[in-house]
């Protein structure tokens, strides 16, 4: 008999995690599903992650419910100009060069990278090749580049050229959710009253100056940690990240006052307009066989793009 399993981001709505197998993020999603043997999985979640969930799992029939399913950092990024990028970087350096991608990126993006990276690794790997020596130039999110420069100060200390020479760069997409928190916006919570402290978390893909302000910077898994084991004193909870993610906080802790920062005033509010089109009705048609098959891979593409999340993989920090 055929296995059908089915996987919800963090992001989606609570209706849709409630009909999925497993939810998580997108990497830990494609683990279970290649532990799993499954032979066809609805990825409720965008179209990166179902192609990630393809590429680890080639033999499976990978359906996506919602075609328009995308993401701002692929689209936000071209990849004949990423290329160049990291051509012409490569060029300029006097020293081997890595490209290490996140993990939130396209299949041809994976395919010209030579690491594939995750929030929660990130900076690890990173520290890793600069320690080797390397260059390293981080794609899609420039937020992330941005404060893995800025914890990093040490990395640009012997800098032979204010340009070329730089070990670390990053290119220059974004995530639209994430990009939209702002210090100003922070500064009028927190003349506002609540029942104790406020403290702040945030996700690595926001900018800079919400980053540095926060409490606790991490991916959504070291997030959903830090509220589980939280023990404070009485307070309020902001927390910097696509809305869905609020959901299973609260689930954790029901007794604790956690909201998302805000994006303008009076705005608790920020969702990813690409998770919310995995809707119920969606996701019990590719239950069925019926949506956007990830079936558009060539074999040497999937193949090219394996080798650098395998690299991830098999990392030993």
């Amino acid at each position: 008999m055929e296995k059908t399993i089915t996987l919800a981001h963090y992001y989606t709505t609570p209706e849709v995690q409630a009909l999925a197998d497993k939810v998580g993020d997108s990497l830990e999603l494609s683990l279970f599903a290649k532990n799993s043997d499954a032979d066809r999985i609805v990825f409720a979640g965008v179209r990166f992650m179902a192609e990630t969930a393809k590429i680890i799992n080639p033999n499976a029939e990978v359906i996506l419910p919602d075609a328009g399913s995308t993401c701002s950092l692929v689209e936000q990024t071209n990849i004949l100009e990423l290329d160049r990028w990291v051509f012409a970087h490569q060029l300029m350096s006097d020293r081997p060069s890595v490209h290490v991608s996140y993990i939130n990126s396209s299949a041809e993006h994976k395919a010209i990278s030579d690491w594939i990276v995750t929030s929660a690794n990130v900076e690890e790997i990173v520290t890793m090749l600069m320690k080797q020596g390397k260059r390293v130039l981080f794609s899609p999110d420039r937020n992330m580049g941005a404060y893995l420069a800025y914890q990093h100060p040490e990395w640009f200390e012997d800098n032979p050229h204010p340009t070329f020479g730089q070990p670390f760069k990053y290119w220059s997409a974004v995530c639209e959710v994430h990009d939209k928190f702002k210090t100003e916006e922070l500064d009028i919570e927190w003349t506002k009253w609540t029942d104790g402290r406020k403290w702040l978390i945030a996700h690595p893909e926001s900018p800079l100056p919400v980053l540095k302000r926060a409490d606790m910077v991490g991916s959504t898994s070291k997030m959903l940690r830090w509220i589980q084991a939280f023990e404070g004193s009485v307070g309020t909870i902001y927390v910097a990240t696509e809305e869905g993610l609020l959901f299973n906080m609260k689930q954790l802790r029901p007794d604790l006052d956690i909201r998302q920062a805000p994006i303008y005033t009076g705005c608790q509010c920020n969702s990813c307009p690409f998770m919310k089109l995995n809707d119920v009705q969606k996701v019990l048609m590719a239950k069925s066989g019926v949506g956007t098959k990830i079936d558009y891979l060539s074999t040497e593409l999937m193949d090219k793009a394996r080798v650098p999340i395998e690299r991830m993989l098999n990392f030993k920090g």
